[in-house]
């Protein structure tokens, strides 16, 4: 493809025309995958990373702004999305590596002595919590219900929802002590102190 068929290319595509699209996904679509599949040596991260690319083009249609060649920037672009998801990986596995380290250290806090009497004293702090927090709580975090689905189901808004789980979370901790924390979360799947 030569210059003149690039600026066409681009003018078609800044014009929102889906065909010049489609056309520009099945033109590049097998070169770009066996680059991205060189870089990530994965079939599901390319055919991600290929995917991303793509749609932001498109969304980014009307700025694309092109100095050397499509084909260039194509291939910049899925450079610069395996970097970003290099990134992303390497962030959750030292996220993962200190949530591992931590539930090793619960487990080993309390390996001399059952779990039994530990679910007790949450299970008992769950029942004095007040009774609409109680109640929005347990279907949250026993029942397994999205936030939209209690907000429905209790006819509240789901601001109402989060602020009671938040509330809920801020009891149990108080009342609990720091040393339950990382038992909260393994039961309910979410840090007392990071009530997003």
């Amino acid at each position: 493809m030569n210059i003149d068929d690039n600026a066409f290319l681009i003018k078609r595509l800044q014009k929102g025309d889906e065909k010049a699209y489609v056309y520009l996904v099945d033109l590049y679509n097998r070169r770009l995958f066996g680059y991205a599949l060189s870089l990530t040596n994965d079939h599901a991260l390319a055919e991600d990373i290929l995917q991303n690319v793509f749609l932001k083009t498109w969304e980014k249609r009307k700025k694309l702004n092109v100095h050397t060649s499509l084909q260039n920037y194509l291939f910049k672009s899925v450079y610069n999305e395996f970097i970003n998801a290099y990134k992303r990986k390497r962030s959750t596995m030292i996220l993962e590596h200190k949530y591992f380290e931590g539930l090793e250290r619960a487990i080993n806090l309390h390996s001399e002595q059952s779990f039994e009497p530990i679910i007790a004293q949450i299970t008992k702090e769950i029942e004095n919590l007040p009774p609409k927090c109680q109640q929005i709580f347990v279907l949250s975090k026993k029942e397994g219900l999205t936030n939209i689905e209690i907000s429905e189901y209790l006819n509240v808004s789901k601001k109402t929802v989060e602020a009671q789980i938040t509330k809920a979370f801020g009891i149990l901790r108080e009342r609990l002590g720091k040393k339950y924390d990382m038992l909260l979360f393994i039961f309910f799947g979410r840090r007392t102190n990071r009530l997003v």
